[in-house]
């Protein structure tokens, strides 16, 4: 997949000590994505938009706020992050993600 016409920002978005990095894409319409990879570890993010985070390449399991169990998603899969809300990741090789934010 290929994203056309679209603005990245140079400086990297970096999280937990280096181990989580992404990059910032802004789309003429307003949309706002960002691609990242994250190593092995174990973390918690909190949301302010709605978000999709779709599996590139790599696998994570994820907990969303208010759940008790971690749920399995590798390469082509997603889940939705809903807004206002948290959700904690385990990572045991790699993941390799696309996250967009739903701002609507």
């Amino acid at each position: 997949m290929r994203f056309e016409n679209v603005t990245v920002v140079k400086k990297a978005n970096v999280y937990f000590d280096g181990k989580v990095s992404s990059r910032t894409i802004l789309f003429p319409n307003g949309e706002r994505k960002t691609l990242g990879f994250m190593l092995p570890g174990e973390y918690e993010f909190s949301t302010g938009a709605k978000e999709v985070m779709e599996i590139i390449g790599g696998e994570m399991e994820v907990m969303l706020k208010g759940e008790n169990i971690y749920k399995t998603f590798g390469e082509g899969a997603s889940f939705e992050v809903p807004a206002n809300s948290s959700f904690k990741i385990i990572v045991k090789k790699y993941a390799d993600y696309c996250c967009s934010y739903i701002e609507k």
